[in-house]
């Protein structure tokens, strides 16, 4: 199943940033440190064309820690990009970007003129939380579902910044199916938008191949499950999810899984890796060179047939 959800104040969002983000002198994308790949929305690097750009990688206490270390080197590869890892658990943290947006944008210090930053990213990475920290006080409208913020606003950070808020935005179309479910795992994705046992099931196959002490030890399993259906039946049956006739209920041990995934209860993870994320760019690109001459034999026959 392709996981799509790109709701209309989205791509209303997306357009007003194109507009203001000429005025715009640095840009602040949040990541989801659990998926850095995935919660980068492929839009902002022609949005903000050349100006610099923090990438925060959010939510890092749910993520495995070798692994966002090997993120932010290979995310600060890219020109103009630095990047922090920050948690909600230590807001003192945050204070960081600050300092950092004076650096990335020097020639404002001696300038009578505030910085001039946007704050980016995708549902539900934390955004709202982080500028309320930044400010100080309670500005921006927080909650536990996707889709929260649904119109802009300019902050006043005071220390020369100044922050304007977009929505959570993702993208018309996930080219990427695994970033599709990797949003969906993580929560960035409204749950009446997917299918619970497609994403389960897709987190259950990650899991048995990356983390699969972390199964066994979470759910006092006997042995190691042998596939993702089996080991969903195995949560499920650990889990009192049964339907009459002893049949395990799989929408609801899916819940369970995707809830417990979302709120760390199976420990720091991380659903994605660089290498991970360049073998699916080679197989996408193969794709998409496959759809072109697919297109241009079409469009051959097509000339042919008029002649």
């Amino acid at each position: 199943m392709a996981i799509q959800w790109y709701p209309g104040h989205m791509h209303k969002a997306q357009k007003e940033i194109r507009q203001i983000m000429p005025q715009v002198d640095l840009v602040i994308e949040v990541l989801d440190a659990r998926i850095p790949y995935s919660s980068n929305n492929p839009m902002v690097p022609s949005l903000r064309g050349e100006k610099p750009c923090i990438k925060i990688l959010n939510k890092s206490d749910l993520a495995d820690p070798e692994k966002t270390r090997e993120w932010q080197t290979y995310l600060e590869q890219e020109k103009g990009v630095k990047t922090l890892a920050l948690t909600a658990e230590e807001p003192s943290q945050a204070r960081q970007i600050m300092d950092l947006c004076r650096k990335l944008v020097p020639e404002k210090e001696s300038s009578f003129k505030p910085i001039s930053t946007m704050i980016m990213g995708i549902p539900n990475v934390g955004k709202s939380t982080l500028i309320n920290t930044l400010a100080g006080k309670v500005i921006a409208k927080v909650g536990n579902e996707p889709a929260v913020t649904k119109r802009q606003q300019k902050i006043n950070l005071g220390n020369g910044i100044l922050l304007s808020d977009t929505p959570g935005i993702l993208w018309p179309k996930f080219e990427n199916p695994d970033s599709g479910y990797r949003l969906a795992v993580t929560g960035a994705v409204k749950n009446t938008a997917m299918e619970f046992e497609d994403v389960a099931m897709y987190a259950c196959a990650y899991l048995l191949q990356a983390y699969p002490d972390r199964v066994v030890e979470r759910y006092k399993l006997d042995e190691l499950p042998g596939s993702d259906l089996e080991l969903l039946e195995a949560i499920g049956h650990k889990r009192g999810c049964r339907r009459s006739g002893g049949m395990v209920d799989l929408h609801k041990a899916s819940e369970i899984l995707l809830n417990e995934l979302r709120a760390g209860t199976l420990g720091q993870l991380t659903f994605e890796t660089p290498a991970m994320i360049e073998a699916e760019e080679v197989k996408m690109e193969e794709l998409r060179a496959q759809k072109e001459a697919e297109k241009a034999e079409k469009a051959a026959k097509r000339k042919k047939r008029k002649r």
